[in-house]
């Protein structure tokens, strides 16, 4: 588990104490693991922790990125005014100097309540976290996902699973309403010169309709094949000519980026990969009239800025978990025997899954996001 096997005796149990009314909370401490994508489907929830305790001070516990790819959650959430600080530790540590340390920032910080934002990593693992933070002296716990219903999404009336975003509104609920389905829940706060850094770099485009893509994934059984996405942005380009497409992504994604729009004919491509901080690359997003992508932080991130998405997803995760938040995407997921594995690499099945979706598949999902927006 993140926070390591801190077990308490059964003398150690905190007597309750009694719930301080939110203006008079000074100390919030919000738990939430994860980069990118994670901190973007968790805005809403950290909107409604801001409204709920507009006095205090709240910091995030996080952790430190696994991958060079994942960007902090700082590098997110900065001038929004949703975290006031940042305590950083390597997540799964069993190491009994860092979790001492862990320990002791928070015991001499004191924060009066947390705000328990975890993932689905089962009943057991939430209980061991809440009992480490009693042990930091913290008693007023909110969110913690320690039942079945909590800790895993609910499954609808249609049979899909709800959204990551919705379930922790649900365990959030005693502090009020998330509004999911308000922009504003899920707005960055991006300031001026992070828009003007996003215009700079997107001159060579001035004036032209914008196609956003983003074709890196952190894990190889998300990848759709850098041959799919060229010969997709190809028929694209007829398709739409004169659309400018922008490429955005990490340093590292930036040459097979440039392969897959080496099709693209008829207008300006802009490739940002590695050039741009996450919320300048936000910015970047909020521009263009379509987001293009597999299951990725970026996906969210234009999500987030209220673009629609067509996204390519592996069946790794359940349908719907992760899908990009909103009515007006349209996501390619085939639905396998296999379903759920959750693995980072796909050996046996050959990613069967998401190879399976076809070029005009794609194609036909992104003529008809157009030809409705």
């Amino acid at each position: 588990m993140p926070i390591g096997n801190i077990a308490l005796s059964r003398h150690a149990a905190p007597r309750p104490v009694p719930a301080p009314a939110p203006r008079s909370v000074r100390r919030v401490l919000v738990y939430r693991l994860g980069s990118l994508g994670d901190t973007v489907v968790a805005l809403p929830a950290l909107h409604l922790i801001a409204r709920a305790f507009p006095d205090a001070e709240r910091r995030m516990l996080t952790n430190f990125p696994v991958q060079a790819k994942a960007a902090p959650s700082a590098s997110v959430l900065e001038n929004t005014g949703l975290s006031h600080g940042y305590l950083r530790y390597a997540s799964g540590t069993r190491s009994p100097r860092e979790l001492f340390s862990l320990w002791w920032r928070l015991l001499r910080w004191r924060p009066q309540v947390l705000v328990y934002l975890g993932g689905t990593r089962g009943v057991a693992a939430a209980k061991r976290d809440a009992a480490f933070f009693r042990l930091c002296g913290i008693f007023r716990l909110i969110g913690v996902s320690d039942t079945e219903d909590t800790q895993f999404p609910r499954r609808g009336a249609d049979g899909m699973l709800e959204p990551e975003a919705a379930r922790l509104a649900r365990t959030l609920a005693r502090l009020g309403d998330a509004r999911l389905d308000d922009p504003a829940s899920w707005s960055l706060h991006l300031t001026e010169a992070e828009h003007r850094r996003a215009a700079d770099a997107l001159a060579p485009a001035a004036g032209r309709t914008l196609i956003a893509a983003s074709l890196g994934t952190k894990r190889q059984a998300n990848d759709w094949g850098r041959d799919n996405w060229r010969a997709l942005l190809s028929q694209l380009a007829a398709r739409f000519s004169g659309h400018a497409l922008v490429l955005c992504g990490a340093a590292d994604e930036a040459e097979a980026s440039a392969y897959a729009a080496s099709g693209w004919q008829g207008g300006p491509v802009v490739n940002l990969c590695g050039a741009l901080a996450p919320r300048e690359s936000a910015a970047v997003l909020a521009r263009a009239a379509i987001f293009l992508g597999h299951d990725s932080g970026p996906m969210h991130l234009a999500a987030a800025m209220q673009v629609p998405c067509v996204a390519v997803f592996s069946a790794r995760n359940l349908p719907r978990v992760w899908f990009p938040y909103g009515r007006s995407h349209r996501v390619l997921y085939h639905q396998v025997a296999c379903a759920g594995c959750g693995l980072e690499t796909c050996i046996v099945q050959r990613k069967t899954c998401i190879l399976s979706i076809t070029v005009d598949e794609v194609l036909a999902a992104v003529a008809d996001v157009m030809a409705a927006g």
